[in-house]
């Protein structure tokens, strides 16, 4: 079954054609390095306001059926950034292990890492994970976290996602043999 991913950027100047996203780009390049799985990516850049992310984010899991969205962006202490609380308002489950684990690595390469607020939650069968604007910042971030999603996914029964283990070593349980 094909994993359908969402890729959503959050910038006003994106959205207005000030510059060509490299964050949406970047999350893209970085999964088709991971996951061998055949997937589908479903891709938007919108500016950053509130009842336009909401709409988005349910579109993408409710109507076009993705179990992982990721979205870039929106995630800092501006008077715009809003992305956390718009992906709180549509998630029925919030998983603040990952906005924590994201913060503590990327304090090891910027002090404000303290800054962000990303999140994540769980939305029906979709996990939804907000990840910072900055293109550099995107592997740095999901790194840590990605060798949980497939089996996130898995508990919310979502697509199986499976990796090239060679460069991406996702945790899944052994299941245990039944004589």
């Amino acid at each position: 079954m094909k994993v359908k991913i969402g890729i959503l950027t959050l910038s006003d100047r994106a959205s207005e054609g000030t510059y060509e996203d490299q964050s949406g780009p970047a999350i893209k390049s970085v999964l088709d390095e991971w996951i061998t799985s055949e997937k589908e990516y479903i891709y938007e850049v919108i500016p950053d306001e509130f009842e336009l992310i909401k709409e988005r984010l349910i579109n993408m899991v409710d109507n076009l059926g993705c179990n992982l969205v990721l979205t870039t962006g929106g995630t800092g202490p501006a008077v715009r950034d809003v992305t956390p609380e718009a992906t709180e308002a549509v998630c029925e489950k919030m998983m603040p292990g990952f906005g924590e684990l994201m913060r503590a690595a990327s304090l090891k390469f910027v002090p404000t890492a303290i800054l962000s607020r990303q999140t994540a939650g769980i939305r029906g069968r979709a996990l939804i994970v907000n990840l910072p604007g900055q293109p550099k910042a995107i592997r740095e971030c999901l790194e840590p976290i990605f060798p949980a999603i497939p089996y996130c996914i898995d508990l919310i029964e979502g697509s199986y996602i499976e990796t090239d283990e060679s460069v991406m070593k996702v945790f899944r349980p052994k299941q245990k043999k039944i004589s």
